[in-house]
C-alpha cells in the first residue's frame, strides 16, 4: 500500500572504528528443521566469536521485535554493542536502553502475558539456554543445561513455559513453571519435534514434527497427552499459530512447490492456501483479533510485508519499498507493525500504520 507511514524505530549506533573482525563462512546447519523451519548458512567471526549455529554475528543490525503487552515498548535484538543483546525502546523511538549488557550472545525476547518479564535465548557456558529477565532486573538462567535451550513460549496465564531442547538426544518440546522448575519433557519421540504454540486458553499446544518422514503440523495437551497429527502431506508443513480464538491453525507449507501461508480449522480440516502466489509467502502473524494476517513476501522481487484477510482474498503490500521488509508483528491493538527493514543501511526495527480496522 503505497503512501503508508513508516518509521524508524530504533537509531543505529556505529561500531568503533578498527573494531570490527573479518568475517569468514563456515558449515551449513544439518539437513533438518531449525529454529524457524528454515535450513540457513551460519558464519562466524574470525576472533571466534558468534560460533553457536543458530546465531549470526552482522554488524550493528536488529532484527527480532517484540511489541509489550501494553504497547507502550519494543524488545529486540541487536549487535550494535558489537555482540547480540536484548534492547528495549519507547514505541515512539525513544529511550532504547540494553538489558542484558554481557559478552554473551542474547536473542529472540518474548514478552511474559503481563509484561513483566522477557524470555530470550543466550549462550555464556557456550551452549544456549533459556533465561528470564525483569527490566531493571538480573539475568536469571532458567534451563541451565549442557544441551541446547531454545524457542521459549509463555503460556497464556504466564505460569509455564515450552521450549525446545535436544537434552534427550534429539529435538524435543518441553514444558517448565515459570521459574524453570518442573522441567519435562511433553513429546518424547525419536525425531524431530519444534516450534511450539499455545492455544489461547493453555489447554493444548501445536507443534511441528518430522516423525512422519517430512514435516507435519501436530497438536497435543498441554501436559503432553493426546499428540494427534493435523496435517498428512509428502512436503513440509510447519511455523503453526493458532487464532486468538483458537478456532483456526495458520502454517506455512510448500505443497505447491513454493512456500505459502495456509490455515485449517483447529482439528485440521478444511486446510486451505490464503496466499497463492508463485512466489515464497512466510513469517505469518495473526492481528490481534484474528481478522487479518501479516506475512512476508518476494513476489516483488524483494522483500515485503502484506497483509490479507484470515477469510482470504487480495493480498495488499504495507511496505511497497525496494529494501528488505521482513518480520511482522502487530501491536496489541492491531494498528502497528514492528518490523525489520534494511532501508536506513542495515537491518533496523521499523513501525507502520497498518490502516485496517481489527
Amino acid at each position: 500500500m503505497a503512501g503508508c507511514a513508516l518509521a524508524t524505530l530504533v537509531l543505529a549506533c556505529q561500531p568503533a572504528a578498527g573494531n570490527a573482525p573479518q568475517r569468514e563462512a563456515t558449515s551449513s546447519l544439518p539437513s533438518g528443521p531449525w529454529d524457524d523451519g528454515h535450513f540457513e548458512d551460519y558464519t562466524r567471526d574470525s576472533d571466534g566469536t558468534c560460533l553457536t549455529a543458530v546465531i549470526q554475528c552482522p554488524i550493528n543490525e536488529d532484527g527480532s521485535p517484540a511489541w509489550s503487552p501494553d504497547g507502550t515498548k519494543v524488545a529486540f535484538h541487536t549487535t550494535r554493542d558489537g555482540n547480540y543483546e536484548i534492547y528495549t525502546v519507547a514505541a515512539g523511538g525513544t529511550g532504547a536502553r540494553n538489558l542484558t549488557a554481557s559478552f554473551s550472545q542474547e536473542i529472540s525476547p518474548v514478552w511474559s502475558p503481563d509484561g513483566s518479564v522477557l524470555l530470550f535465548t543466550s549462550n555464556p557456558e557456550g551452549n544456549l539456554d533459556v533465561f528470564s529477565l525483569a527490566p531493571g532486573g538480573t539475568p536469571a538462567n532458567l534451563t541451565r543445561h549442557a544441551a541446547e535451550d531454545k524457542s521459549p513460549a509463555w503460556s497464556p496465564d504466564g505460569t509455564r513455559v515450552a521450549f525446545v531442547s535436544d537434552r534427550d538426544g534429539n529435538s524435543e518440546i518441553y514444558l517448565m513453571n515459570a521459574d524453570g522448575t518442573g522441567t519435562r519433557n511433553l513429546t518424547n519421540d525419536p525425531a524431530w519435534d519444534g516450534e511450539p504454540a499455545w492455544s489461547p486458553d493453555g489447554s493444548r499446544i501445536v507443534f511441528t514434527s518430522a516423525r512422519g518422514g517430512s514435516a507435519d503440523i501436530y497438536v497435543m495437551a498441554a501436559d503432553g497427552s493426546d499428540q494427534r497429527r493435523l496435517t498428512d502431506t509428502a512436503h513440509d508443513d510447519r511455523s503453526p499459530r493458532l487464532s486468538p480464538d483458537g478456532s483456526l491453525i495458520l502454517f506455512v507449507s510448500n505443497r505447491d512447490g513454493n512456500q505459502e501461508v495456509y490455515v485449517m480449522d483447529a482439528d485440521g480440516g478444511r486446510q486451505r492456501n490464503l496466499t497463492n502466489s508463485p512466489a515464497w509467502d512466510h513469517e505469518p502473524r495473526w492481528s490481534p483479533r484474528g481478522r487479518h494476517i501479516a506475512f512476508s513476501s518476494n513476489r516483488t522481487d524483494d522483500w515485503e510485508v502484506f497483509t490479507v484477510a484470515s477469510s482470504g482474498g487480495p493480498a495488499m503490500n504495507l511496505t511497497d519499498h525496494l529494501a528488505s521488509d521482513r518480520q511482522p508483528v502487530w501491536s496489541p491493538d492491531g494498528s502497528s507493525i514492528a518490523l525489520v527493514s534494511d532501508r536506513t543501511g542495515t537491518q533496523k526495527v521499523h513501525v507502520i500504520q497498518t490502516g485496517l480496522p481489527d
